[in-house]
């Protein structure tokens, strides 16, 4: 992969999407953390800054992958997101108005999907 070790947050309600994410992208090198719903991923930003980027579903129950993406975005403004959706008819509008950096359509393609990842990773800044 590469010399540094990323640290993912990656969130979906989806018990077998969020484990076939998590699984690929740890044996792919990442430091990974999941939540299985927005709230989670709230809760673990709330002590967490060190996360590089996050991959999030859009429509779970609760709180939305929006919500999510929005508070990121005000607590680490840099920090790439990337959006996962698999309902809704304007999801990626929605996506967009967040600020979230990519959207993504399901089913997710794991190796389509670190490439997008690597490619906001390393377009990020080294000190953001």
């Amino acid at each position: 992969m590469n010399d540094r070790t990323y640290s993912l947050l990656i969130i979906d309600d989806d018990e077998h999407t969020l484990e076939s994410m998590e699984k690929y992208f740890r044996m792919r090198g990442y430091a990974v953390t999941s939540a299985a719903n927005g709230l989670d991923a709230l809760k673990l930003m709330e002590h967490r800054s060190d996360f590089d980027l996050i991959i999030t579903d859009i429509v779970m129950p609760d709180v939305s992958g929006i919500a999510v993406i929005s508070v990121a975005k005000k607590m680490l403004p840099n920090l790439p997101l990337i959006a996962i959706t698999g309902w809704g008819e304007h999801p990626e509008g929605l996506a967009s108005e967040a600020n979230g950096d990519v959207v993504v359509k399901k089913p997710v393609q794991l190796e389509a999907l670190e490439k997008t990842a690597l490619a906001l990773l390393k377009s990020m800044p080294a000190d953001a």
